[in-house]
């Protein structure tokens, strides 16, 4: 659990700085004779000198190193790296630490070794030029939980690059390879093989027990007692040779019956639930977007196998998902599943709101315990946000009422009188005018609707989400109603609204497809008019009716 939590705690404070100098391993776990390969990389161009390997000497003796130098980009920036490459063989067994390693003023972390002791070779097979070794990490698993198996390949003698093995195949089972397959070396019985490293991991979909078939590894061993065995096009007259793995036998356990049937499956050796938030909470306003990051990392698990999170519904706000991110991290220990859900929660009014708990339920494998990861929960405090609030609240005129005296109020009583009669027969013209069919209306100042219209298909075509909205105002400013009536009156418009909305407010918006608000655009029915009055039947009833 400490392992978990601590690379989840990495993953969350970032990328380390570009400038760096750090050491990585091809394997923690080896046995007493073999070698591991260390590799030192600094990405800080200012760095010219070698890495100190005097401390290397205490434990270990190098067999082999070499310098790569590597020039690549990201995005439009240059960046040049610089590898050391090493071959070390651990002097004893037991735990064995790789001590920082220096660099001018930068230096590496310790890594921990786990040696075990060498297991002397019992049988003549063993000491065949040739022979396939097959292992698992734990005799018996619970069904659809993690175990793995390792096969090494040793060779005393020299192979062509001819050489294959039988793919892995288990009726029950869903297999994943850890990576490629690894090379080293170590000493059997003073002689030095060669070892071809592979793993699988293997999730059982079944209880009872589960067979793992032996595979076959064939090969063309170099017969040095030819002349022309290393010529790049001459014939490979060497010998051939196939060995198997034995069958394994992984007993696979059910699921416990105190498991409760309504929460998902989740056997792993570890897990760990936590959350961000960009911008901060505490500095939210009504109407912003807040973005909650959510990340459920299991150590024994795919991320195909981890469930989606609650989602975030608290009345008052409103929540625009983005799709899931799934991340498999593969090592000589086995998969680390993540899976990372964000939501923006944009609140429509000002207050606290209350987020429950989030609370996954797991099977510890290594406690053979039930376990509640719960992630605490929190109180939104939303403040008022006043350029909103000046946008509802329209500045009113003070209206001052001065009253004049005089003597004599008719003539301003005949004025009133004669600009009313003016208004009512300017009125009455200009509705005269407007039902005469013959009279063209003036053209109407700015773009013209259709060149607005072209306007808004090209941005909804190019998905453009902030483009479609500029171009869908200028074009509802022209009609004869508002976008709310259209969309009130005409359902797809109304959900295309929506979809261009969380486009807007979530990260993706660039991801917007623009066809159906266009589609609903296009096939948007015409206002009903208020209906006249009936008409009167000009036909006459019939003489005899019948």
């Amino acid at each position: 659990m400490k392992r978990l939590v601590f690379l989840l705690l990495l993953m969350l404070a970032g990328q380390a700085q570009a400038e760096a100098f750090f050491a990585s391993v091809d394997r923690t776990r080896l046995s007493e004779g073999e070698t591991v390969v260390l590799t030192l990389e600094s990405t800080d161009p200012t760095r010219f000198g070698r890495p100190d390997l005097s401390p290397l000497e205490r434990d270990f003796e190098i067999l082999g190193s070499r310098q790569v130098n590597r020039l690549s980009s990201i995005g439009d920036t240059p960046r040049a790296s610089t590898r050391w490459i090493l071959t070390l063989q651990p002097r004893r067994s037991g735990e064995v630490t790789i001590p920082a390693i220096r660099l001018e003023d930068a230096e590496t972390l310790p890594i921990t070794l786990n040696v075990e002791e060498a297991v002397s070779a019992g049988d003549g097979d063993r000491l065949a030029p040739v022979f396939i070794d097959a292992s698992l990490d734990q005799p018996s698993v619970y069904v659809q939980a993690q175990a793995i198996l390792t096969l090494r390949i040793y060779h005393s003698v020299s192979m062509y690059d001819d050489s294959s093995l039988t793919p892995l195949r288990i009726a029950d089972a869903r297999i994943e390879q850890l990576g490629e397959p690894r090379t080293y070396e170590k000493s059997i019985g003073g002689v030095l093989h060669g070892v071809i490293e592979l793993q699988y991991a293997i999730y059982p979909q079944r209880s009872g027990e589960l067979l793992i078939p032996g595979q076959t590894f064939s090969a063309t061993l170099v017969d040095r007692s030819r002349n022309n065995d290393f010529l790049p096009f001459g014939p490979r007259t060497g010998k051939v040779t196939r060995v198997k793995s034995p069958d394994i036998p992984l007993q696979v356990k059910a699921k416990p019956a105190d498991y409760p049937p309504d929460a998902p499956w989740l056997p792993a050796r570890a897990l760990g639930l936590a959350e961000t938030w960009n911008p901060q909470p505490q500095q939210s306003q009504v109407g912003d977007s807040l973005t909650r990051r959510l990340i459920l990392k299991v150590d024994g698990l795919s991320s195909a196998q981890l469930p989606p999170l609650p989602a975030t519904q608290v009345e008052g706000l409103r929540r625009y998902p983005d799709q899931p991110q799934m991340n498999d991290q593969k090592s000589e220990s086995g998969i680390i599943g993540t899976r990372e859900e964000r939501e923006a929660l944009v609140p429509s009014r000002a207050g606290s709101f209350d987020l429950p708990p989030l609370e996954v339920l797991w099977w510890n494998t290594q406690t053979d315990t039930l376990e509640r990861t719960t992630l605490a929960a929190r109180t939104l405090q939303v403040a008022e946000n006043p350029q909103l609030q000046n946008d509802e609240q329209p500045n009113t005129p003070m209206v001052t009422t001065q009253v004049i005296e005089g003597p004599e109020l008719w003539p301003w009583q005949l004025a009133c009188a004669l600009l009313s009669l003016t208004t009512l027969l300017g009125f009455g013209l200009w509705w005269h005018a407007r039902r005469q069919p013959a009279i063209q209306r003036a053209a109407q100042a700015g773009p013209s609707p259709r060149t607005l219209l072209d306007d808004l298909k090209r941005a909804c075509q190019a998905g453009d989400a902030q483009a479609t909205r500029h171009a869908l105002d200028a074009w509802a400013r022209q009609q004869p109603e508002t976008l709310a009536d259209m969309a009130a009156r005409y359902v797809p418009l109304s959900d295309a609204l929506d979809g261009l909305n969380g486009a807007l407010y979530s990260e993706t918006g660039q991801h917007w497809q623009g066809e159906d608000l266009w589609k609903a655009i296009r096939n948007l029915p015409a206002a009903q008019e208020p209906s006249a009055a009936p008409q009167e039947s000009s036909a006459l009833p019939p003489l005899y009716p019948r």
